[in-house]
């Protein structure tokens, strides 16, 4: 257990909430300030993805990025930018007897370039790399990283001077982590996060938290999160595990039973929390420097 720890904000998410929640961020203009205001309560980053402004729908444009990212670094408000780059590893395999063609609603899959578009365009100080293919939920949805992909991603990341955020949903997704250490696609300090208890990855009791953080490459920082009800519970949990915290309405949409939240309202009650164990919650300018994040802007 640390004596200090930051707060991760992930402001919106990719997933189909926005019909479940009026307050969901969805234009630039919302995301940018969900982030901002989630920074004011004590979060140290702020998770971003876009959604097309029309639909609510996940999207990957990058004017919609540039939209937020630049109203983020205009305001009066310090916070470190850390942007998805797992859009566009999205498979709908088709029903039934018929896998193929794949269901053209949901699948989106494109090259690691791609993918990283924005990142390259924009240079957030983090960046996050999804480490493994997985079954995503039910149906027929299948998040899809492949080995050869996440390779080329690593180095381009490593090339911009981009943290990389390495998204751990499974064992098996950490022993990915050290194959890349060890061919050199990663830079110390090594940032991972855990995504727990999403269905069908590693389920977030203690037992399989522990295991897992007992599994950690040496000297890496890591972060741990679940979802839905659990998300606030198990501030304390990564708090306990030696861990960072990640709470926002990507991964839970209520400050409790039938109260809707808001970004802010869910950094602000990590941060009780998380200073009720007597743990102080660090600010952007101590995490760039326990991270040697690169502010290119």
């Amino acid at each position: 257990m640390q004596s200090e720890v930051f707060i991760t904000c992930a402001v919106t998410g990719s997933g189909d909430t926005a019909s479940r929640h009026p307050g969901l961020p969805i234009t630039p203009e919302q995301i940018a300030n969900a982030s901002i205001e989630a920074a004011r309560a004590g979060a140290a980053i702020a998770h971003i993805h876009v959604r097309d402004p029309q639909t609510g729908r996940a999207s990957r444009d990058v004017a919609l990025y540039r939209e937020v990212v630049e109203r983020i670094r205009a305001s009066d408000t310090d916070v470190i930018i850390n942007l998805t780059a797992g859009m566009g590893g999205d498979v709908v395999f088709g029903s039934g007897e018929h896998p193929l063609p794949l269901n053209p609603q949901g699948t989106d899959m494109v090259g690691p370039m791609e993918r990283l578009a924005h990142v390259v365009e924009l240079l957030p100080e983090i960046c996050t790399l999804d480490c493994g293919t997985m079954n995503f939920s039910l149906g027929d949805y299948v998040m899809t990283n492949t080995p050869s992909h996440l390779r080329a991603m690593a180095a381009k990341v490593q090339e911009l001077g981009v943290r990389p955020e390495l998204e751990v949903f499974d064992f098996g997704h950490l022993v990915f982590v050290k194959d890349l250490i060890k061919e050199g696609l990663l830079d110390d300090p090594v940032m991972i996060q855990l995504c727990l208890g999403i269905p069908y990855g590693a389920p977030d009791d203690p037992g399989t938290t522990m295991a897992m953080v007992n599994q950690l490459p040496a000297g890496a920082t890591f972060s741990a999160f679940s979802i839905g009800a659990r998300q606030l519970p198990f501030v304390a949990m990564a708090v306990l595990a030696g861990g960072n915290v990640r709470v926002g309405l990507e991964d839970n949409l209520y400050l409790s039973r039938g109260v809707k939240a808001s970004n802010a309202d869910l950094v602000s009650r990590a941060r009780t929390i998380i200073e009720a164990m007597n743990v102080r919650v660090m600010g952007p300018a101590q995490v760039r420097e326990k991270l040697k994040l690169k502010k290119v802007r």
